[in-house]
């Protein structure tokens, strides 16, 4: 073999080394700053927001909150009495760290902004979490458990 041939034959040798380093340099790299997709959590698949839907208890002073009908859009119907009908001006729902999450807001004499935000617990089948009395503007640890569905 010649020596222009054994050069030729070297710097094709290290022409391919290079390029296959380089695929493999940006393969590495490639996989290290692609973002990983998160798979999609089953569990919030599970929750059933119409599981909401019923007649709650609040043991501790006699308060209803009655669920009538669950909109897909994260809204729902309800009424809430103590023992009087009060005005509901906003009823919520969302899924949030894997728990059922309601949020219904007052509107009527003195209970302007008062609200419940509650975790629905389907395990016990219980309403838990606080009711915010806007006129003291406090919070008081809430539980409500289901009278009928």
């Amino acid at each position: 073999m010649s020596q222009k041939e054994k050069s030729q034959r070297t710097l094709s040798i290290t022409t391919f080394i290079v390029i296959v380093s380089m695929g493999a340099v940006l393969l590495f790299l490639t996989s290290c700053t692609t973002e990983k997709k998160p798979q999609a959590d089953k569990s919030l698949e599970t929750i059933d927001p119409g599981k909401l839907t019923g007649r709650w208890l609040r043991p501790d002073g006699g308060y209803i909150i009655e669920i009538i009908n669950v909109h897909n859009e994260g809204t729902f119907e309800a009424r809430y009495l103590n023992p009087r009908s009060i005005n509901i001006s906003r009823a919520e729902w969302k899924t949030e760290d894997n728990r059922l999450k309601i949020y219904i807001e007052f509107d009527d004499v003195n209970y302007p902004g008062s609200n419940y935000t509650l975790d629905y617990f389907p395990d016990r089948d219980l309403l838990i979490g606080a009711y915010f009395q806007a006129i003291q503007q406090q919070s008081f640890y809430v539980e409500f458990i289901r009278q009928s569905n």
